[in-house]
């Protein structure tokens, strides 16, 4: 059984990967399986979000890995590389057009949970990258908050380029 990370903020990625969503956005979005091949080549995409790989990222995005995949618990590759802090990573699949505002099936965001983790190079790279600091549940004003960061992130969180347009997606 797969470890996890648990707080009263972010409840939801994965520590060790072992299962994926059998429709990942790599194949026809009407398949309901895919192959097995396809299956372990995005637990290893995930792995490799996890861990900052990017290498593995510069050569799999130009050759059409779908930058916003995500995994059985709706985690895309941004939302790992940014709860793990792994900032360039974050920048890279920004670059890419990772939708920082795409949230996982419990309706979290990546920028909440790198306020969760304190990650403050990912949450300036997030909110370079467009995140709406009043998208999910909870939302990153609510978990700097709940964490005592508010007055750090409060005046960025206000002037920041995506706030408030992302509120249709909830």
């Amino acid at each position: 059984m797969a470890d996890t990370t648990q707080s009263c903020c972010m409840q939801t990625v994965q520590a060790q990967p072992h299962e994926y969503r059998n429709t990942v956005a790599m194949t026809d979005p009407s398949a309901t399986t895919l192959p097995p091949e396809a299956i372990e080549l995005a637990g290893r995409m995930y792995d490799a979000a996890r861990s900052g790989d990017a290498t593995v990222f510069a050569q799999a995005l130009p050759a059409g890995l779908p930058v916003n995949m995500t995994n059985e618990k709706g985690d895309s590759l941004l939302m790992l590389a940014a709860y793990y802090g792994h900032a360039e990573l974050v920048k890279l699949f920004l670059q890419h057009g990772a939708d920082p505002n795409r949230l996982n099936d419990k309706g979290q965001s990546p920028l909440a949970g790198a306020v969760f983790k304190m990650e403050d190079a990912v949450i300036e790279a997030l909110l370079e990258g467009g995140a709406d600091p009043e998208l999910g549940n909870p939302n990153a004003l609510q978990c700097a908050s709940m964490f005592k960061q508010d007055e750090k992130w409060k005046a960025k969180f206000e002037a920041a380029p995506g706030k408030g347009k992302a509120a249709g997606k909830l």
